[in-house]
């Protein structure tokens, strides 16, 4: 994240704690605050795909936190997860990526939320020179414009060691249209692939949305028929495109829970290299 870019945090907190987080984070005006008071709460906004959350702040004494976190990792593997304890004597992590036990002290949990966004924009800045990035941004030189650098696209992912890639087009109509434009993979799968993916009600339309990526397996909503239906174990969508959304990437594995964050961040890094080419495209 940029300097000075905004942050989106969702707080999960106690009623009773209200005041002071508005008074404590909203004195940031790089923060942009939603408080909740409760997990089913927090999971609708996370799952609202006109809300955007890079940073989640939970208050452990609501209870269940653990498992709240571990289920929000796997869904949402790109986002951020404070905790607040303070009860501890000492912060624990855990599934989360910090705890703040003094949330208020000089300022801790806003210090904790923007360098954990700072040290995330670090994070892609150095992946974005990895072997595999630069490799992707060749072969999309060497394309074609149009659909045969889309196509190069999800077959570049594919060699990223998935078994079906596809990318989704969004056309400006209104609503938007999802259209597929390219994919791989088996030809049984291929041959029966949805061209379309509806824009309210699908995964693809959620990540088209909401901009943020999302890890599903089965049991998962929404999601892709592929995936719903067995044929993949796990899957990752991505957007392609920040103010302008040129489209999504789903990207399925056979086996169930075979996508990790690390995966994600390279597809997101192979998505930013796909969009900018886009972009270059339209410009001309």
């Amino acid at each position: 994240m940029t300097q000075g870019a905004q942050i989106h945090v969702l707080a999960d907190i106690q009623l009773s704690a209200v005041v002071v987080y508005r008074e404590n984070l909203s004195k940031d005006s790089q923060l942009k605050l939603t408080l909740v008071h409760d997990h089913d709460a927090a999971r609708e906004v996370l799952a609202d795909s006109k809300k955007r959350t890079d940073v989640f702040v939970v208050d452990n004494s609501l209870g269940d936190v653990y498992e709240l976190v571990s289920e929000l990792r796997q869904t949402y593997p790109r986002l951020l997860i404070l905790m607040v304890d303070e009860e501890a004597d000492f912060g624990m992590p855990g599934h989360a990526d910090e705890v703040s036990v003094e949330p208020f002290k000089d300022d801790d949990l806003l210090k904790r939320i923007k360098r954990l966004t700072e040290e995330r924009s670090l994070q892609t800045l150095r992946a974005d020179a990895l072997p595999p990035v630069r490799q992707f941004a060749k072969s999309l030189r060497r394309a074609g414009p149009g659909q045969s650098r889309q196509q190069a696209a999800v077959e570049a992912i594919k060699e990223l060691g998935y078994d079906y890639v596809a990318f989704y087009s969004v056309m400006p109509t209104t609503p938007p249209e999802l259209s597929m434009n390219a994919q791989v993979g088996p030809h049984a799968v291929t041959a029966i692939a949805p061209q379309k993916q509806d824009y309210q009600a699908s995964l693809v339309g959620w990540v088209a949305q909401n901009g943020q990526s999302r890890i599903v397996g089965p049991d998962d909503e929404p999601n892709h028929p592929f995936v719903k239906q067995g044929r993949f174990g796990a899957g990752a969508c991505v957007p392609v495109g920040t103010t302008l959304r040129f489209g999504v990437l789903l990207a399925c594995r056979e086996q169930p829970n075979a996508i990790t964050e690390q995966n994600v961040l390279m597809l997101e890094l192979v998505s930013a290299q796909l969009a900018s080419a886009m972009a270059k495209q339209a410009r001309s």
